[in-house]
């Protein structure tokens, strides 16, 4: 089976640097995944992409190394499953709050027994290849959003999931959940004691920790802190951040 770089990245004690599609192009995936990042995710929750689009997204990001993730809209199997059968190779679940939620998604990703993911990957045997169905349930990445103050009394139970790969922070809805405002590159002393405090515990329990970032500045801090993927701002923002400076320029 094609291997998960994110894997194999985490097992030389590396961070992951991870890109972000929100628009609905397979284009716009394609040149983004050529830039070199080490695994690029379709959002599907906050972008603007739905599933015939995200298909042909797949597709693009795998004329790279680029490892193909997604973020779904919901905890919903359907959806969970469909995104795995068409090829990626780690799900990104939003509003974890409970052990029992972790768990969920956990089975919604590995085929019996070790959960009840339904049989049926069309596209996903052609990418990962003939030995796909054996060889899954140890490739494909159950990540977990934990964004809520619920999600935050309940870390350590969901911490403890047995088969939960990695924890992904938002800090904009963290930072909501704690009265703060919604934005990325936190500096709230409040949200951002969370914010380490997710990465402490997860080094304790073995889980990776990701978490959404602004800038390549902010991200390194991260890493430093003791997260294991950070992701780079998204299409849409480089695009207009990009943009903006080039007008600001001519003006």
């Amino acid at each position: 089976m094609r291997a998960n770089n994110v894997k194999r990245i985490w097992r030389k004690g590396d961070a992951v640097v991870n890109g972000w599609c929100s628009i609905p192009s397979s284009f716009s995936a394609e040149v983004l995944a050529h830039q070199g990042f080490d695994s690029v995710t379709v959002d599907l929750q906050h972008g603007l992409v739905h599933y015939d689009t995200a298909v042909p997204m797949l597709q693009a990001i795998s004329t790279t190394n680029a490892t193909p993730l997604c973020r779904v809209p919901w905890l919903e199997e359907g959806i969970i499953m469909k995104m795995l059968d068409a090829g990626v190779y780690g799900v990104i679940c939003p509003m974890i709050n409970t052990r029992e939620d972790a768990e969920r998604l956990v089975s919604s990703c590995r085929y019996p027994p070790k959960g009840y993911r339904s049989y049926g990957p069309a596209r996903a045997s052609m990418y990962g290849g003939a030995d796909y169905a054996v060889k899954a349930n140890n490739t494909v990445l159950a990540i977990g959003m934990i964004e809520t103050e619920a999600g935050l009394a309940n870390l350590d139970d969901i911490l403890q999931v047995k088969g939960l790969d990695s924890i992904y922070v938002g800090p904009s809805d963290l930072g909501l959940a704690l009265g703060g405002i919604p934005t990325l590159d936190q500096t709230d002393p409040k949200v951002v004691k969370q914010i380490l405090h997710i990465a402490k515990r997860c080094k304790k329990f073995g889980v990776k920790a990701g978490i959404h970032c602004a800038s390549s500045a902010y991200a390194k801090k991260m890493i430093k802190s003791g997260y294991d993927l950070v992701t780079l701002s998204a299409d849409a923002r480089i695009l207009g951040v990009a943009a903006a400076a080039m007008v600001k320029e001519m003006r």
